[in-house]
């Protein structure tokens, strides 16, 4: 079962306004957009990227590890997010 269950619709939603920030961001592009607005743009996006992520960490970290059912479940929990972390800050 995902730990996101629970939030899922809020973590959706957020994507979404991501999604539609991108989109933002393609039709600058095609439209010849100063390049000062599609930089403002994508630093936007990169700051919603960057909460969504610490949002996602938080819950795992949460789920998997500090309320973990057992020591086996808690020990995979954070390896995993070590793996994901070594992959994150590449």
């Amino acid at each position: 079962m995902s730990h996101l269950s629970r939030d899922n619709s809020k973590l959706i939603a957020r994507l979404r306004r991501i999604k539609g920030q991108v989109e933002g961001v393609e039709r600058a592009l095609e439209k010849d957009a100063d390049c000062t607005e599609v930089l403002r743009q994508i630093a936007s996006i990169r700051g919603a990227m960057t909460g969504l992520t610490h949002e996602v960490f938080e819950e795992h970290l949460r789920s998997h590890v500090v309320e973990a059912s057992d020591e086996t479940a808690r020990e995979q929990g954070a390896e995993d997010m070590i793996q994901i972390l070594k992959t994150y800050l590449k």
